[in-house]
């Protein structure tokens, strides 16, 4: 069992909020690097999940899926007129006052 967050990111994010969680020491893993660009939605909860890693996206139809009950290891959802710098602050937060488990089929808003 992994006993931090891990993140995962969606193609949705900008690479300077990768950065700047890892220049912070967060376990962040990029779509990308995972080779998982052009994967659903659907596909990207289900690696997460497998990955043990919450995901951190500013694509509203996570949500969605949340609401339909799709099992998922976690949700983060920022709005895509947040500024980078509060989304860092907000990934730092979660990350350092939740525990993966508390992240299971949970859904965190960074506004």
């Amino acid at each position: 069992m992994v006993d931090s967050i891990r993140l995962y990111t969606d193609e949705n994010v900008a690479r300077a909020v990768v950065d700047g969680l890892r220049r912070r020491n967060i376990d962040v893993l990029t779509c990308q690097a995972a080779g998982m660009m052009g994967a659903t939605d659907e596909e990207h909860l289900a690696f997460a999940m497998a990955q043990q890693r919450v995901i951190y996206s500013q694509d509203d139809d996570f949500l969605r899926l949340h609401a339909k009950g799709v099992a998922h290891a976690g949700i983060v959802y920022a709005h895509q007129r947040v500024p980078t710098s509060l989304i860092i602050r907000g990934l730092l937060l979660i990350h350092e006052v939740l525990k993966p488990e508390e992240m299971q089929n949970h859904v965190e808003f960074i506004s």
